[in-house]
């Protein structure tokens, strides 16, 4: 039987695609073309009434299910995604505009690793035996019950299975809702979990915009909310949510650093700096915007860069050979183009790139700024484009107070030679998920997520499993009860 990529209707409930055309109409839009592809209609209240009971229904059985067995599930998923990643990919690409060269390693091969990962993990999570003399006490791991994520729209697939992963496998449900700008690709997580034998209403998907997003949040019947989007986002979200005190995880934004001593290798310096500003059209974000050089190798790290970049390939997203591909939509690109017009009227130079081209679709070759100082727009706040701000440093002590001087605390990087001053350095960066002459790696066995106004909570790896889960502590006495009366 042929595969079909496409999604059947605007929703994912209890199992089956569901479609209200009450709803209000959203288009989704080819980023690389500006056509629209397809259309979907954002939940009504039935829809969402739906995704909450049948949520809730199935969670409570599938907490009894044996651990074992919810791991075979997730890897059965893990195996259909790597199995289909060509057809996924391409969706991925119709969906956010990304090369296809890209969302082939990127993501949902991501997506599969953490299905495979929690999945791998589900069976061994375990309480502890805590001896207390004659008496003794135990913990166990529950559930939290209903959970809801909250997608952004730049790795649809991967967000999706990044909660939905752990969430099922501590014996969640999830109602997931993706960015309305990308709203296709997480309902073939769900289609492929159920092919999987994930029982219907487990991974409940629903489209729909900030409206929706805040009628799950403020559900009586949710017990956990887990987004991942911008600080302005998070803030009403987190504020939502702690009227009810429900578990929250915030992966926010961020304004990251960069810093590169003048011993590091050039050509990993530059390349880490490209993976940390132009990979997705630099729509990532924990990418390290903020690329602070020593003074001995700025010249020459401005000079390979610009050189490098000469090596885009800006063309076809669905052409293996394109690596820089459009921004997600006429907004965002809006919005980039906006910052590099106050980063050059505040007196930055840019080196090369900003240019939109002319074609449909929203296109925009990468940035390079030289002269950035601290003060400058586009040196504290998110871009979330193909712009990379180089600023020059002196002294190490330097480097660590102008890293840190910012109210994010996502990610930060350190190329060095000198490994001593490498681990030195990163200890005293303020961020959550840090690189040491590399970056923006997320392998899923390591904890992603930030610190400050970054966020709240991790991702992936062990650590997610707190998040997901809760500790039930039971006492237990031996011998007789002694009472005052």
């Amino acid at each position: 039987m042929r595969y079909d990529p496409q999604p059947k209707a605007s929703h994912f409930v209890d199992g089956a695609y569901v479609e209200d055309t009450a709803g209000a109409e959203i288009e989704v839009v080819y980023p690389a073309t500006g056509e629209v592809i397809a259309r979907v209609h954002e939940a009504t209240e039935a829809v969402i009434a739906k995704a909450v009971e049948s949520g809730r229904r199935a969670q409570a059985e599938w907490a009894a299910t044996p651990p074992r067995e919810r791991g075979r599930v997730l890897a059965r998923a893990a195996a259909l995604m790597r199995e289909r990643n060509r057809a996924l990919s391409v969706l991925e690409t119709q969906d956010t505009g990304k090369p296809l060269q890209e969302t082939l390693v990127a993501d949902a091969t991501s997506g599969a690793d953490a299905l495979e990962y929690f999945g791998g993990i589900s069976a061994g999570l375990t309480g502890e035996h805590i001896p207390l003399g004659e008496d003794w006490a135990y913990t166990m791991r529950e559930p939290l019950g209903l959970c809801v994520g909250i997608g952004a729209w730049n790795y649809p697939t991967q967000i999706a299975c990044w909660k939905a992963a752990p969430a099922l496998a501590c014996g969640n449900a999830m109602i997931f809702k993706p960015s309305e700008t990308t709203p296709l690709s997480a309902l073939k997580v769900a289609e492929i979990l159920i092919e999987a034998g994930l029982p219907a209403g487990l991974f409940n998907v629903v489209q729909g915009a900030g409206s929706v997003g805040a009628a799950l949040t403020t559900h009586p019947k949710v017990d956990k909310v887990s987004l991942t989007g911008s600080v302005p986002t998070g803030r009403k979200v987190y504020a939502a949510a702690a009227n009810s005190l429900k578990h929250v995880t915030m992966e926010l934004g961020g304004k990251s650093p960069m810093v590169v001593f003048d011993d590091a290798d050039l050509d990993d310096a530059v390349g880490g700096a490209i993976m940390g500003n132009f990979y997705s059209s630099g729509q990532i974000c924990s990418n390290g915007t903020r690329v602070f050089v020593q003074k001995g190798l700025k010249d020459r790290f401005i000079a390979r860069m610009q050189e490098r970049l000469g090596g885009a390939v800006i063309g076809d997203p669905m052409d293996e050979d394109t690596n820089f591909g459009p921004l997600v939509s006429a907004r965002q690109l809006e919005i980039v183009q906006g910052y590099l017009e106050k980063g050059k009227a505040e007196g930055a130079r840019l080196v090369c790139g900003g240019e939109t081209l002319d074609r449909a679709g929203y296109w925009m070759t990468p940035a390079l700024f030289d002269g950035v100082t601290d003060e400058m727009t586009i040196a504290q706040e998110e871009i979330f484009g193909p712009v990379l701000s180089v600023f020059e440093f002196e002294t190490e002590e330097e480097a660590v107070a102008r890293a840190n001087d910012t109210a994010f605390g996502l990610s930060a990087g350190v190329f060095t030679r000198d490994i001593s001053r490498a681990h030195r350095v990163i200890s005293r960066l303020e961020a959550g998920t840090c690189y040491i002459n590399s970056y923006n790696d997320a392998p899923v066995e390591m904890p992603f997520g930030g610190v400050k106004m970054s966020g709240v909570g991790r991702e992936n790896a062990k650590a997610a499993i707190d998040h997901y889960s809760q500790l039930k502590s039971v006492y237990v006495r031996m011998g007789r009860v002694e009472a005052p009366f």
